[in-house]
């Protein structure tokens, strides 16, 4: 480990058992010299680490919460504390890398502020993942989150996402909850022109991986099951 405090940003599993399929050898290492993790879930975190095999006391590990309900000055005061002990600690995603469309990415700030030194792993990003196999532009790409729920509102956005498409040349990513991922795709093949590009990336890292980009038309002629399995979303 390094001899100032450092953060080190290390991805997890987008997938059970794909550890040593997807996670450089470096992340085994690190995790295995750390003591101190901010996690989203004490419970996943856990349960990860111990699929590494690493031969750790997990039970010792220092799990902090960190989630979008946690209040920044109790991080600012750990993260101040390491710096000044020269303590080196990790963040977690609970899915993937993290700081991409997760809470770590206030511990990284933070530590920035505070002049902790940050390294970040190599890991899967179920994002980029997407993007590198949609086939669509990799140099001008917005990624919105999760669309509004109610459907109006919904359906306006998926219009708006359509014309900057279009007009800007720009990658459209967007997720939804899995048990929505049916209404969503629903009002896409409504509200979207039928030669407008699609790419649906579902389960990806996992056997059952579906990565497809068609036509709106054509995806109106395939049957997909979206339900409950994690789902990228791009439009293009």
């Amino acid at each position: 480990m390094a001899d100032i405090s450092t953060l080190y940003l290390i991805p997890t599993l987008l997938a059970e058992n794909t550890q040593h399929e997807v996670l450089s050898p470096l992340v085994f290492e690190t995790i295995k010299n750390l003591n101190h993790f901010f996690v989203e879930n004490e419970r996943s975190a856990r349960r990860f680490i111990s699929s590494l095999s690493l031969g750790v006391a997990i039970d010792g590990l220092k799990l902090h919460k960190l989630d979008k309900d946690t209040n920044e000055d109790e991080i600012a005061s750990i993260i101040k504390n390491f710096r000044e002990n020269n303590v080196s600690f990790g963040v977690m995603s609970e899915a993937g890398c993290p700081g991409i469309a997760d809470p770590g990415a206030l511990a990284v700030g933070l530590a920035h502020k505070f002049g902790v030194k940050v390294v970040p792993l190599v890991g899967p990003s179920s994002l980029l993942l997407a993007l590198m196999a949609s086939g669509f532009n990799g140099q001008s790409f917005v990624f919105h989150g999760y669309l509004p729920i109610e459907k109006a509102q919904r359906q306006a956005t998926l219009k708006k996402l359509e014309r900057d498409a279009i007009s800007k040349k720009q990658s459209q990513l967007f997720i939804e909850t899995p048990y929505r991922n049916m209404a969503l795709y629903a009002d896409i093949l409504q509200v979207c022109q039928p030669d407008t590009k699609l790419c649906v990336a579902c389960d990806i890292t996992t056997p059952t991986a579906v990565i497809k980009t068609l036509s709106v038309n054509d995806w109106k002629k395939t049957s997909i099951d979206l339900n409950k399995k994690p789902t990228v979303f791009i439009i293009g």
